[in-house]
């Protein structure tokens, strides 16, 4: 039986039909002006906020998009973590075209650095689309957050699995005509503002065994159920989890531009740090508030 591409979650591809994918507007650009429009482009607006105690405006979900963080002041964050709408078509894509998504994901990155303290760090956990052509998205998020003044510091490949399994295309079957590879990875980006090293000391909580094993750039994490989580694209706790403990101290905010389901805020409260969500569904705030409580509980 012939599958489509999934506005939530994935499902099985054996003779999958992938015209609506390729009928987005993210194909619609031509590589290498879309490079010359990125290049070109003014730079987001700059901003300020000033400090506010923590209490007024810390561990919360705001309704709101991450391009205008204004309860957020400048430099209070430690880490932020996010997985950005990859514009491939789930229920919360808007289908932009790739200029138009790149820009968007320029806007908050300028927010990001803004709220981050020096030396902070800002993780994207982002895949790669497509295969005609391949869109390699992380080298374009490299551009874009060079752009806004990142260094990177940084990739750790997250490993899905085996992928001894039928759940992808394979192309041409057992020829080279047009064989496809099967992903079974994404991309964690790890971008710093400024220097390298924390200006500021704090608390670890990150065992021996833990440090060693999370500064491989290799990591094999189970992925998330979509239906489960309520989400089309959720990431797994232990994933935020072993990011906010190995680039975070335990008194830092914890901040996710793009919460979705929450993930990241969820993985913050377990370990007993402040956190900090934003997104423009009304809906998926409500489940983050929802997963949070539980937490709490």
């Amino acid at each position: 039986m012939a599958t489509t591409t999934s506005k939530f979650g994935s499902g099985k591809r054996e003779s999958h039909d992938a015209a609506r994918f390729y009928g987005l507007s993210i194909y619609e650009n031509d590589l290498r002006k879309l490079m010359e429009e990125i290049l070109a482009a003014e730079p987001p607006q700059e901003r300020a906020v000033p400090p506010r105690p923590l209490e007024e405006w810390a561990d919360r979900i705001y309704c709101a998009s991450s391009e205008a963080m204004d309860a957020v002041p400048d430099a209070s964050v430690g880490l932020a973590f996010t997985s950005p709408p990859y514009n491939a078509g789930k229920e919360y894509d808007l289908d932009l075209s790739m200029g138009e998504y790149l820009a968007l994901i320029r806007r908050v990155g300028q927010e990001v650095y803004r709220v981050l303290k020096p030396g902070g760090r800002y993780v994207v956990n982002i895949a790669n689309l497509g295969r005609k052509p391949y869109i390699p998205l992380h080298a374009y998020f490299y551009l874009i957050h060079s752009l806004v003044g990142f260094q990177p510091a940084g990739e750790v490949i997250w490993q899905k699995g085996r992928g001894m399994n039928g759940s992808c295309a394979w192309g041409s079957w057992m020829s080279a005509k047009a064989p496809r590879l099967r992903d079974i990875h994404e991309y964690l980006l790890v971008f710093v503002k400024g220097e390298f090293s924390r200006a500021d000391r704090g608390e670890s909580d990150i065992g021996r065994e833990e440090f060693m094993e999370s500064t491989l750039s290799v990591w094999e994490i189970s992925p998330e159920s979509a239906r489960k989580v309520g989400h089309p694209a959720p990431f797994p706790v232990e994933l935020a989890e072993r990011v906010i403990k190995l680039y975070s101290y335990t008194s830092d905010v914890i901040l996710d531009p793009f919460a979705g389901s929450g993930t990241t805020c969820v993985a913050a409260a377990r370990t007993g740090r402040p956190y900090v969500g934003y997104d423009i569904s009304r809906e998926y705030c409500q489940l983050a508030e929802s997963r949070l409580k539980e937490v709490s509980r």
